[in-house]
């Protein structure tokens, strides 16, 4: 069988791996850990192709358990059930080594069956999984291992293991020399989005689909690995990390009224479709970070968000980019998003009391009889339309909850209110 070219150059020390100097660095704790020989229940979380599974198998070597590899994808309980069957036996006088790839497909009872034997020792377990093991890894497991998180490559570690890749591909080409261009890798590294495992994979069509020349000679150049890794690999998992990620840079980046990077990540979320998400968070944006700084801007978002939805992409991303440069430019103002947070804690921490007998309904007969709304002042009788009166609950009588922002509009409004109050 002809094995993959990114399972022929996968490293086997830990000196070899390429990224990852945060976790695998000289004295960083990852490194530390392996270097002692003493095994620790682990979990390796990150995007794919930035080296879990590498670093599992050369732990795995260097370990003297009995190893076994699972993954969670199609395992069952009846492959854990097996591999707790050799426990205590000839087979297993150290324990068992457990990596099992991509826990997250892993259901609750399937994750607790394995923790009495991670409690005494007899597995320790190595977890990969792609997704936030804090929302899909059982909490018994985690409080039990160490989280290790792995971080996306960068454009100079993926130059340096597509090298390698290239050189190994080479090499099984007998009577045929590979060259390439120097912007070829620098090329393929960056649509890989960090990703080593699409760029070797990339490499791999490049030399092994491309016909060598009279003289024996395979020439990669930029269209080549071009039409070999094809579309950019992005990132994005409208039920994952990436997703709320995004999203939330999206919003932090027009809260902070960077426009550029508001527009940055605008596209990102364009590239995946996501028009739902798009304009749900631009919505919730106009009020909750532009608000009263700028009434209107509820207004514009939400035409241009039904613009958006009518005519679909590609011209969709036009309104939205009106909407996403309206917002990040416009005033900032979170003053009611805070007033009505403060409303509702009390709601959920007080005794709020009853409702003010005066501001009650009596649209029914016998409304009166029971005192309600006897008290009533109507401030459209009055001058500015205004009348002092308690409004809110007893209870609650002297709370404030809206704080003006410091800008033109509130300000404004402010003088407004202060002005039929007769406060000055």
């Amino acid at each position: 069988m002809q094995r993959p070219l990114a399972d022929k150059i996968r490293p086997d020390t830990l000196d070899n791996v390429v990224g990852q100097e945060h976790l695998l660095g000289k004295g960083k704790m990852l490194n530390r850990i392996v270097s002692s020989g003493r095994m620790t229940n682990m979990i390796f979380y990150g995007p794919p192709g930035t080296g879990k599974t590498t670093v599992a198998n050369i732990i795995a070597k260097q370990t003297n358990k009995r190893f076994h590899k699972l993954n969670a994808t199609h395992a069952s309980v009846k492959d854990i059930q097996n591999i707790i069957g050799e426990l205590d036996s000839l087979m297993t006088p150290n324990g068992v080594l457990l990596y099992l790839d991509e826990i997250q497909n892993f259901n609750k009872k399937q994750q607790q069956s394995l923790l009495d034997f991670m409690e005494n020792g007899k597995i320790t377990l190595i977890a990969s999984t792609t997704e936030n093991p804090y929302f899909y890894v059982y909490k018994a497991i985690l409080s039990r291992a160490t989280v290790f998180e792995f971080k996306l490559l960068s454009k100079d570690n993926m130059i340096t293991a597509l090298e390698r890749a290239m050189e190994i591909a080479g090499e099984e080409l007998i009577d045929i020399s590979v060259t390439y261009d120097a912007e070829v890798l620098a090329y393929i590294a960056e649509v890989s989005n960090g990703d080593l495992r699409k760029a070797i994979n990339a490499v791999e069509l490049a030399v092994y689909s491309t016909q060598p020349d009279t003289e024996g000679k395979i020439r990669i150049d930029r269209d080549i690995a071009r039409e070999c890794t094809q579309k950019k690999l992005l990132h994005y998992d409208r039920d994952g990390d990436s997703h709320y990620d995004i999203l939330s840079a999206f919003q932090k980046s027009i809260r902070g009224s960077d426009v550029d990077a508001s527009l940055h990540y605008l596209a990102r979320l364009i590239k995946a479709e996501d028009l739902n998400s798009i304009c749900r968070r631009l919505l919730v944006i106009a009020s909750e970070d532009i608000g009263m700084a700028y009434p209107n801007a509820i207004c514009i978002v939400k035409s241009c968000v039904d613009a958006a939805m009518q005519i679909g992409f590609p011209e969709a991303r036009i309104p939205l980019a009106q909407a996403v440069v309206t917002l990040a430019t416009a005033p900032k103002s979170n003053s009611s998003y805070e007033a009505v947070k403060a409303a509702l804690r009390d709601i959920e921490t007080k005794d709020i009391g009853d409702i003010p007998a005066h501001l009650k309904d009596t649209h029914y007969g016998g409304a009166q009889k029971l005192g309600r709304g006897l008290d009533y002042k109507y401030p459209h009788l009055y001058e500015n339309n205004y009348v002092k009166q308690q409004y809110l609950p007893d209870n609650l009588k002297d709370a404030v909850y809206y704080v003006p922002g410091k800008n033109k509009m509130e300000e404004g409004l402010m003088k407004y209110r202060k002005g039929i109050r007769g406060e000055g």
